[in-house]
């Protein structure tokens, strides 16, 4: 494993806007009564940066031909993405109370032509990659200046359709395509080193043909410089693995398998959820 950019760990310092987009997160985990905390925690610095600084895109026209595509493929997420679609105005943050009611537009997984700013309908693991490899390949043949990312969760790479994908952007040699991978350890059943160890995993994306590198998933300053360097190689994807801390910013869920997905919240442990990330949003 190469040098991480940034250290990674528990002690990373969140900032007032993490914060509050974590309290986004926890409002529609309140509006359904349900959802997969420890996925959307892990994830939010990494979205954070790439609405915020990286990806051309136009809320109030969401479909804009030569925007950037961002694929949440493990799509399980999904709240961490309708965090970041409320904030930048794709969908208003009423929404979020309505996570996975019949009346509502935002369901457990992300649905492309439901939910304004999704790019693909996601949560059957391991397609994300895919789909992103065929937008790069029609971005190159179009001749737009559209980027891909692709984000994915570790277990998900477990797929073999992930590398089959990898092999076909490497032979491609699809630099406008990025994938990010949130390297948290923890998959649905316990801890990736024992369900399916992925290392050397950095060393495996270099041998698909891409420019790869780590980064502390949760250290925004060091996200931007890393995005802002993009491509790594004109003529290579580039794979950024992101080392993250499963449920970051809530105390009691962070690292334990236990809060992949959690429903029936008690009011108290709302509260502390809440507590946890400064307050509602």
């Amino acid at each position: 494993m190469s040098k991480i950019l940034g250290m990674v760990g528990a002690t990373t310092v969140l900032d007032e806007r993490s914060r509050y987009l974590r309290s986004l997160v926890v409002r529609g985990l309140v509006g359904g009564n349900r959802g997969h905390v420890g996925s959307s925690m892990s994830l939010i610095e990494i979205l954070r940066v790439l609405y915020d600084h990286v990806l051309q895109y136009d809320a109030a026209s969401p479909d804009w031909p030569a925007r950037d595509r961002c694929i949440l493929s493990k799509g399980h997420g999904c709240l961490a993405l309708y965090a970041l679609l409320a904030d930048k105005g794709f969908i208003k943050a009423e929404e979020l109370d309505k996570f996975c009611h019949v009346d509502g537009i935002l369901g457990g997984h992300p649905e492309r032509g439901k939910v304004p700013g999704v790019e693909a309908s996601t949560g059957a693991l391991g397609h994300g990659l895919s789909i992103g490899v065929g937008m790069a390949l029609a971005a190159r043949m179009q001749k737009r200046d559209s980027r891909v990312f692709v984000v994915m969760g570790d277990g998900e790479i477990n797929e073999g359709s992930v590398w089959e994908a990898a092999l076909c952007a490497g032979k491609h040699k699809l630099s406008n395509l990025t994938a990010v991978v949130d390297y948290n350890k923890i998959q649905s059943a316990g801890l990736t080193s024992e369900i399916q160890n992925l290392e050397p995993l950095l060393d495996k994306w270099t041998s698909f043909g891409f420019q790869s590198v780590d980064v502390n998933g949760h250290d925004v300053a060091a996200l931007t410089e890393l995005f802002d360097r993009l491509p790594l190689n004109g003529d290579k994807p580039t794979a950024i693995i992101c080392h993250t801390i499963k449920g970051k910013g809530i105390a009691f869920a962070e690292g334990d398998p236990k809060w992949h997905h959690q429903s029936n919240f008690k009011p108290q442990v709302l509260d502390d959820l809440y507590a946890s990330v400064g307050g509602r949003a």
